[in-house]
C-alpha cells in the first residue's frame, strides 16, 4: 500500500517569513500578537485592537507587479507554496500528476471590502478589473496552481478553520488513490481587517481583555481565557507517494499516515460539547494510519483560547487516545490562522517528531481543571516520537486529525 510522505515544507506566518524561523519562534514560545496599528480600529470602535499579524510583509518578498495581482490571502499562499517547493528539491514531475490543494476559510476579505469602498466613493470605472480573482476562495489555489503548472487537479477546500487540514487529507487520499504523484497541499488566510474582527467581536468569540498587552492575551487551556486573537499567514507541504520520492532520491522530513474527517451536525459555530465528532476524526485518523492510540505521543491541538472549545477538545483527546499524550497549543503564540491553521500547525507537528522536541504552550499559567492532560507550557519539552496527531476544527462542525509518524 501506498505511503504519503512530506518532502516540502513552506510558510509564512506572525513568527516569521519562512519555517526556520516560525519553528524557532513556536520553540522559544515568541508571541506573534501585536496592537494593529491601522486608524480604522479606533475609527470603527472596535473592541479588538490586536491581531498576529505576519512578521514579513509579503511586498518585501514579492515583485511590486506581482503583489498588485493577488490578494494578500494569495500572496502569502505563493510564497509558502515557493518554500516548500524549493525545500522538496523542486521535483521534475509530470504534470497531469502533480496537484495543488489550497484551503481558506475566508478568502479574498481585504480586497472584497477595499473595492466596495472604491465603488461607494469613486464608482464603478475605479474597481479593479482583478477584483473577482482576487476575491474569490480559491484564488490561493489557483494561483499556486499556475505558478507550478499543476494539470492534475487545483481544489480548494472551504471548511471554515479546518480548511488547511483538509487540504492536506485530501491530498492524502489522491495519493493513495495513485491519481497523482506529487500534491502541493496547505491553507492560507489575511483578512486582518474590519469585519471580520466586527464579526468575530460580536460573536464574544475573540479576547478583549488583553488590548494592553497583546503577547498575553491568546492563553489555550488557561483557566482564566476568554477568546481567540486572529492571526494571517500560510503553510504549505510538498506531499509524495513513497515510491515516487525515493526513485527521485527526495529527503523525507516525516510521514502523513493517516487521516480521519467527520462532521458533527450539532451547531454553525459550536463545537458539540461531549466531543464525540472531534473524537470520531482522531479515531479514524488512527485507523487509516495503522496505529493504536497508545503509539501517539502528541497531539498538537485545535486550542483556540475560547472558554468551551478547548476543554471539549481535551475531552475528544481522553475519548479517542487516553490520558498519555503530551499537548500542545501554537496558537498562543500564532493566533489563530483561521483556514492556514491546520496546514501551519501540520508542519510544526511534521518538525517535533522530526526533532525530538514539542513548543511550549504560552501563556498557560493555571491550567483549566477540566483539561486533565499533560500539555506543554514555560519550556520547549524533548521528546522521543514515532507519532503524533494535528487536530483542527471549524465553524460548521467540521473535523479534521492527519497522523504524522517518523520519516
Amino acid at each position: 500500500m501506498t505511503q504519503v510522505v512530506v518532502t516540502g515544507l513552506g510558510a509564512t506566518t506572525p513568527l516569521g517569513g519562512d519555517v526556520d524561523s516560525t519553528w524557532s519562534g513556536l520553540l522559544a514560545g515568541k508571541s506573534g500578537v501585536s496592537r494593529i496599528e491601522h486608524e480604522w480600529v479606533d475609527r470603527f470602535e472596535l473592541p479588538v485592537k490586536i491581531a498576529a499579524q505576519l512578521a514579513v510583509e509579503p511586498t518585501e518578498v514579492l515583485k511590486r507587479v506581482e503583489a498588485r495581482r493577488l490578494d494578500r490571502c494569495e500572496q502569502v499562499a505563493i510564497i509558502a507554496a515557493r518554500e516548500a517547493w524549493q525545500h522538496a528539491g523542486a521535483p521534475e514531475v509530470d504534470p497531469i500528476r502533480l496537484a495543488v490543494i489550497v484551503g481558506t476559510g475566508i478568502g479574498g476579505a481585504v480586497t472584497l471590502l477595499s473595492q466596495d469602498d472604491i465603488l461607494e466613493t469613486q464608482g464603478v470605472r475605479k474597481v479593479a478589473p482583478l477584483t473577482i480573482p482576487m476575491l474569490m476562495p480559491n484564488g490561493p489555489a489557483a494561483h499556486v496552481g499556475l505558478e507550478f503548472k499543476a494539470q492534475g487537479g487545483v481544489h480548494a477546500p472551504v471548511s471554515a478553520c479546518a480548511s488547511g487540514a483538509e487540504a492536506l487529507a485530501w491530498g492524502w487520499r489522491m495519493l493513495k488513490a495513485n491519481e497523482v504523484d506529487v500534491v502541493i497541499a496547505g491553507g492560507a488566510e489575511a483578512c486582518i481587517c474590519g469585519i471580520p474582527l466586527a464579526g468575530f467581536s460580536q460573536m464574544r468569540a475573540m479576547c478583549t481583555s488583553h488590548n494592553d498587552n497583546p503577547e498575553g492575551a491568546s492563553r489555550p487551556f488557561d483557566a482564566g481565557r476568554d477568546g481567540f486573537v486572529l492571526g494571517e499567514g500560510a503553510g504549505i507541504m510538498v506531499l509524495e507517494r513513497e515510491e515516487y520520492a525515493a526513485a527521485r532520491g527526495a529527503t523525507v522530513h516525516g510521514r502523513l499516515a493517516g487521516i480521519g474527517t467527520s462532521s458533527d451536525a450539532y451547531h454553525i459555530t459550536a463545537p458539540e460539547p461531549e466531543g464525540i465528532g472531534q473524537a470520531r476524526a482522531m479515531k479514524a485518523a488512527l485507523r487509516s494510519a495503522g496505529l493504536d492510540p497508545a503509539d501517539i505521543g502528541h497531539v498538537n491541538c485545535h486550542a483556540t483560547s475560547t472558554p468551551v472549545g478547548d476543554v471539549g477538545e481535551a475531552a475528544s483527546v481522553r475519548r479517542a487516545i487516553g490520558d498519555h499524550p503530551v499537548l500542545t497549543a501554537p496558537k498562543s503564540t500564532l493566533g489563530h490562522l483561521l483556514g492556514a491553521a491546520g496546514a501551519v500547525e501540520g508542519i510544526a507537528t511534521v518538525l517535533s517528531i522530526r526533532d525530538g522536541v514539542i513548543p511550549p504552550t504560552a501563556n498557560l499559567e493555571n491550567l483549566d481543571p477540566g483539561v486533565q492532560l499533560d500539555v506543554v507550557s514555560g519550556e520547549a519539552r524533548k521528546i522521543e516520537l514515532t507519532a503524533a496527531l494535528n487536530d483542527s476544527f471549524g465553524f460548521g462542525g467540521h473535523n479534521v486529525a492527519l497522523a504524522f509518524t517518523a520519516a
